[in-house]
Parts: structure tokens; C-alpha cells; sequence
């Protein structure tokens, strides 16, 4: 039996223990560095095969899956040392799809298992809370760290939460922005997340540079439409990743196409952009959105697809980019480690599995 992650022994790396057996009744635990429903399935289907394998008698076997994610390397002042992984959601371009991607992809990873936040880190144009479709203000339980505010399962963090009128502008130079920016992280009450995904703002300046000094985050996740004149900005944002040496994880191409009524696909912004950028910046292509007015439309309302309308092709879309992404964080930690060492459990909340 081998994990499909690491390709290797379930065994040999350590991940199936608590084994009882009372007699036609087994139970197993396995450990999961990956918090993907897919991955869950197939390791599950290889285990119950594997055993039926041994035994001529029906075997009721029940799994408890131990989800472990990896940890990211902390510095010694780090801001969220609760938080195991930090990814930005990121491009060279406005108007791509960041905040969309991000809101959805925090839903897709909350709805695996995994324990998640979202910080808006775009300062300027907040757009969390509507995505969200959360309003209010963050309150403080011991008057030192902002509580997150909460919808779905995740917790939330963004510049919009604080202001009175959500339609006024703000007006603020870099040094009030790298204020608020270290706020977010420091002293909000994150608490303990296996993910926690800032959605930037467009462009190469103060909040990625102020971002990379603060904190070491995992890598970052570029976003981009096929489309030469998006490509041309997002070329950018790989190279600043590159000079603030922030690993690239993967690519998202979204607006990818359109299928029509008739099951005609047409690629309006045209084919290929996003593994152009997925080359240049030697990293994966993670996955193509396609273009659904079900995504404006429950964005506006708040309630994003992958939450309102999970069945739909562009919220599956979501939730395998999610998996792509989390298999690598998985591989590249256990490919710093030696190829050797799966991430150890830590007694979380175990999920139990009777069939």
C-alpha cells in the first residue's frame, strides 16, 4: 500500500497506527499530510483491498484519518507562529480573479478538513467582505488581539471589518499601510490554522515586500488570465517573487474558456496564457477556471461557488487546484526533509470512518 502523495510504504513512512482488531472488526488510523477528499479515497480503497487480500472472512473496517499538514520554517520573531502555512494569492495584474480565487480556494481547503483563515491584504480595495457576505466590526476578548470575524468555517481579517462607510476611500502613504499590514498578522487572534491565504492586491510594491520581511510564507500561488496583456504584468510578479526569493507553488489560470449551451468550448481570452507564466516561473500549472456566470454571481451575493453550488464545474475546478496545492506543500516538505520523514502527528481532531 503506498501513499500517492509521497510514493512510498504507508508503512515504511509510519502512517497507519493504532491498529485493533476485535474479531471481524479492525480499526486503523492513518496519518494525512494532504487534506483532500480524493487522496482520503484512494489511500482508503488500497487499505480496504490490501486487507481483503489477508482474510477470507468480511473484515468491518473502520479508518480514522489523522490530518498532520507540514509547518513551514518559522523565524524567530515570526507573527503567526500558530499558523503552519502562509500562501499569497497573488498577480502582476488587477482585475484577474485574486479575490475570487481566494475566497474560493479557503472554502475548498475549510471544506477538506483543514483548519483555514483569509487576511484581505489588499488595503486599498477590501473586497473580503463582500465576497464573504460578512459585515460588522472585530471585538477584542483580552483588549491586546483582534478577534477574527468568522463565516463558513473560516476566519476573516480585513482592512473593511474596521471601517464605518465601506464606500470611502483610503488615503494612506506606505508606512500607515505597513502599520496595518503587521497588525493583521501580530495581533490578530489567528489561533492554530493549517492555512492561512492573504489575497494581495494587484501590482509589485509595499504589501508583498512588507509581507516578505515579516513573515516566511510557504510560497505563493500566481493568478493569471490567458490573455497576452495580463501575461505581460504577471511576467512581473514572478520575477519579484524570484528577487524576495518566495517560492512559486503553482499557477492558476482563470477565464479560461466558456461552454456555451450547446457544449461548444470557447476560449475568449484566448489558450496557453497560464502555462506560459507556469514555465517561466518553473513551477506547476495547478488548474484552469473556467469562465461560469455562477461565479460573478455568487461572489456578489457572498456565498462563493464553491460553497453555494459545489457541484458546478468551476467550484470542482476549485477544490482540485486546492488539492494540487496542498499535495505540493506536502511533497516539498518531504522532499526537504530527506524523502524520509512524513509530517508527525501532533493529536488533532481525528476523523472516524465506518463503512
Amino acid at each position: 500500500m503506498k501513499d500517492p502523495t509521497f510514493d512510498r510504504s504507508l508503512v515504511e513512512l509510519g502512517l497507519v497506527s493504532d491498529i485493533v482488531v476485535n474479531g471481524s472488526e479492525l480499526a486503523l488510523t492513518i496519518r494525512s499530510s494532504v487534506p483532500s477528499d480524493a487522496h482520503k479515497s484512494r489511500v482508503e480503497t488500497d487499505v480496504r483491498a490490501a486487507l481483503a487480500s489477508l482474510s477470507t472472512d468480511a473484515l468491518t473496517v473502520a479508518v480514522t484519518w489523522d490530518l498532520q499538514v507540514p509547518m513551514r520554517t518559522l523565524t524567530g520573531e515570526d507573527p503567526v507562529p500558530g499558523v503552519k502555512n502562509v500562501i499569497l494569492v497573488m498577480s502582476g495584474k488587477g482585475g484577474v480573479g485574486k479575490s475570487t480565487t481566494a475566497a474560493n480556494l479557503a472554502l475548498a481547503l475549510k471544506q477538506s478538513g483543514a483548519r483555514v483563515g483569509l487576511l484581505d491584504a489588499d488595503i486599498y480595495g477590501p473586497s473580503v467582505p463582500t465576497m464573504l457576505g460578512i459585515e460588522g466590526h472585530p471585538s477584542s476578548a483580552d483588549g491586546v488581539h483582534i478577534e477574527p470575524l468568522e463565516r463558513f468555517g473560516l476566519k476573516l481579517m480585513s482592512i473593511g471589518f474596521l471601517l464605518d462607510d465601506p464606500k470611502a476611500a483610503i488615503v494612506w502613504r506606505g508606512p500607515m499601510l505597513h502599520g496595518a499590514l503587521q497588525q493583521f498578522l501580530k495581533d490578530v487572534a489567528w489561533g492554530k490554522l493549517d492555512y492561512l491565504i492573504l489575497d494581495l492586491p494587484p501590482g509589485t510594491g509595499d504589501v508583498a515586500l512588507t509581507l516578505a520581511q515579516k513573515v516566511k510564507v510557504t510560497g505563493a500561488v500566481i493568478v493569471t488570465t490567458p490573455q497576452e496583456v495580463a501575461l505581460q504584468d504577471v511576467y512581473k510578479s514572478v520575477s519579484m517573487c524570484d528577487k524576495l526569493s518566495i517560492p512559486i507553488l503553482g499557477v492558476i489560470e482563470n477565464m479560461s474558456f466558456f461552454i456555451d449551451s450547446a457544449g461548444v468550448r470557447h476560449e475568449l481570452f484566448g489558450k496557453g496564457g497560464g502555462q506560459l507564466i507556469a514555465d517561466f516561473a518553473k513551477a506547476p500549472l495547478l488548474g484552469q477556471i473556467p469562465m461560469e456566470m455562477g461565479v460573478r454571481e455568487w461572489g456578489d451575493k457572498g456565498t462563493p461557488i464553491v460553497q453555494a453550488a459545489p457541484q458546478s464545474d468551476a467550484a470542482k475546478a476549485f477544490v482540485a487546484i486546492a488539492d494540487a496545492l496542498t499535495t505540493r506543500i506536502a511533497v516539498d516538505s518531504f522532499q526537504r526533509s530527506g524523502g524520509t520523514k512524513a509530517p508527525a502527528s501532533s493529536g488533532p481532531t481525528r476523523l472516524k470512518i465506518v463503512r
